[in-house]
């Protein structure tokens, strides 16, 4: 396995929601991605990139236009995006066709990673996994598993990920 660099571009989604007592919501203040690859011991070179830090439902075409440019941009061929879960498969879907012979995995959470229970290492630790182990392309990692960006969807009713065609 080689140690490439890693670039993490962080655009938002519940991964980096906090609780604001004040409003009594979860809103966005900064990112926790520095915080948590410390935690996790991710042992590659990381390179950090916010593009954003909105919530998926609050996502517009300009903001995955963004994403895309950044990937493209990006020196690194491996690229892990932590997203919002609700809008993932539709930025997924503008990033696959691109075709930018690199490998990008989107990850999220369904719980803040400030909030005990979350998800959030778990995902982030297997997208970090897929983007090392996977050929050039766009996939989810979501779960524990790794779906390539044209066969995936959220499934609302169960708050997980899962291929649309077997």
């Amino acid at each position: 396995m080689n140690d490439d660099p890693i670039r993490l571009i962080i655009t938002g989604g519940t991964f980096d929601k906090q609780y604001d007592e004040i409003k009594g919501e979860l809103t966005f203040r900064d990112t926790h991605l520095p915080e948590i690859v410390k935690q996790v011991r991710i042992s590659s070179p990381v390179v950090f990139q916010i593009v954003q830090l909105i919530d998926s439902l609050h996502m517009t075409d300009e903001h995955r236009s963004d994403i895309l440019g950044a990937c493209a941009q990006s020196p690194e061929s491996r690229i892990v995006i932590t997203h919002g879960t609700d809008r993932m498969p539709e930025t997924a879907k503008v990033l696959g066709p691109a075709a930018l012979n690199k490998t990008i995995v989107l990850t999220g959470a369904m719980v803040p990673f400030k909030i005990s229970g979350s998800d959030a290492l778990f995902n982030l630790g297997s997208a970090f996994m897929a983007v090392r182990l996977l050929p050039p392309g766009v996939y989810i990692a979501m779960n524990g598993r790794a779906y390539a960006w044209d066969n995936v969807r959220k499934d609302f009713e169960r708050g997980m990920f899962q291929a649309v065609r077997s």
